[in-house]
């Protein structure tokens, strides 16, 4: 099947990328083409710059998963190694978007770079289009600069646990995915047993500790709790933990893998006495929730 591309990260899949995803399906309904999104997996900043340190909004299956919402029929994940880095513009053109993807159209923005050192823009590209039998969209400047905007500010503002502005930007609530492992068990002890979230890609931004509404589709049921993130500093906790605690819930969800949308911050972590302050917070926390 014939497609129209874009091309990016889109981490965080945001509303200066919806805006984008949005004009890559209307082209796909007018030139009856699949609208598909080519993206890169590990992020070339990790392969290139060895920048282990980058945080993404999104793990690749959250991306995933977010891009099918938003109307995406393809989702092509290309894996981005030093190999592939080294590809010539015009094998990337006829390898890539003509042989494997088909293209008829290609959306992208007016500073795309791409070839081997970044060499080809998008004025290579329409001399490819002309070879190869495709049209190339140009993703103005304006688009573009919210793009890269909106990813910082995101950023920014779940590590300072301001997720009124993260979940703005985002267009949608943040989410985290992970799975519930086995904890300390002391959630059980005080009354609010505790899902432990484990996340293994250590790549995931994780957002300011502290105390968080979240809400979760289980099953059939859409249930709400509050998530701690931290330390767990009442508890002698010495490394960093994500537990929910969902209210009016009792199922066993160990080994299950859950996601919660993260609606906004309660509090910051703070450090009790006692496990029955602890305890007193929680409950407070709960009825103000």
């Amino acid at each position: 099947t014939s497609t129209v591309i874009t091309i990016g990260t889109f981490d965080g899949v945001h509303i200066g990328h919806q805006k984008i995803i949005q004009q890559l399906v209307n082209a796909s309904k007018e030139g009856h083409l699949q609208s598909c999104v080519l993206t890169f997996f590990p992020h070339p900043r990790m392969v290139l710059q060895k920048d282990a340190n980058i945080k993404l909004i999104n793990t690749i299956d959250e991306r995933s998963q977010l891009l099918e919402k938003a109307g995406v029929d393809l989702l092509y994940i290309k894996t981005f190694n030093k190999e592939f880095s080294r590809m010539s513009a015009e094998d990337f053109v006829k390898q890539i978007l003509v042989d494997v993807l088909h293209a008829k159209r290609v959306i992208i923005g007016y500073d795309h770079r791409f070839g081997r050192n970044r060499s080809a823009d998008i004025n290579d590209l329409r001399k490819y289009g002309e070879v190869y039998g495709f049209t190339v969209d140009e993703i103005p400047m304006q688009d573009v600069e919210d793009i890269a905007v909106s990813s910082t500010k995101i950023r920014k503002a779940l590590l300072e646990g301001d997720l009124d502005t993260a979940n703005s930007f985002l267009g949608q609530p943040f989410i985290l995915t992970g799975r519930v492992t086995k904890g300390k068990q002391l959630g059980k002890t005080i009354g609010f047993p505790t899902a432990n979230v484990y996340i293994e890609e250590t790549y995931k931004l994780i957002p300011k500790h502290g105390a968080y509404i979240v809400r979760s589709n289980i099953g059939e049921r859409i249930v709400y709790g509050m998530m701690n993130i931290g330390l767990n500093p009442t508890v002698n906790g010495d490394k960093e933990s994500i537990e929910v605690h969902y209210f009016d819930f009792s199922q066993n969800l160990y080994g299950e893998k859950i996601q919660v949308e993260v609606l906004f911050r309660l509090r910051d972590e703070q450090q009790f006495d006692s496990i029955e302050n602890l305890k007193q917070q929680l409950e407070r926390d709960k009825v103000f929730s």
